[in-house]
């Protein structure tokens, strides 16, 4: 009979500590959000877009992500490119410094593809609106 309590009361120190370690983790080691987020948050809660601007933000919307997710495509290949490089190579030879620029080629392209989607979205807005978005852009890049 003892044997089960204690079996029992180690189930429930295992899955109090698995809760609290997963608390702990959301609560202290969550990821910053990447700008985007927080400037999409800005419009659809600070901002108070109307519909005709809301519907235009909607299609910049869907070019941006088919368009990132195809940068993202080419950088999951890239990384297989380096992978293969590395195995070959065992070294930073000729092949990995290849794979190492189309990476960041890639990423460049995904910075340039951002930021164009960024002024797209702010193209959209009206000067006092635009205004709070330009600070907000600032704060977020700057912290």
């Amino acid at each position: 009979m003892r044997d089960w309590r204690r079996l029992l009361l180690l189930v429930l120190m295992t899955f109090t500590a698995a809760i609290a370690g997963v608390v702990i983790g959301r609560v202290y080691v969550v990821p910053e959000r990447p700008v985007e987020n927080e400037l999409h948050e800005l419009f659809h809660r600070d901002l108070k877009i109307d519909a005709a601007q809301n519907a235009r933000l909607e299609s910049i919307e869907r070019r941006y992500a088919i368009r990132r997710q195809e940068l993202e495509a080419e950088q999951r290949s890239n990384n297989v490119r380096l992978a293969e490089a590395i195995e070959a190579e065992h070294g930073y030879g000729p092949r990995v410094a290849a794979a190492v620029d189309r990476s960041h080629q890639t990423m460049g392209e995904l910075q340039k593809v951002t930021l164009e989607h960024i002024f797209a979205m702010r193209a959209t807005l009206r000067p006092d609106q635009a205004a709070k978005f330009d600070q907000a852009v600032v704060k977020a890049l700057t912290r």
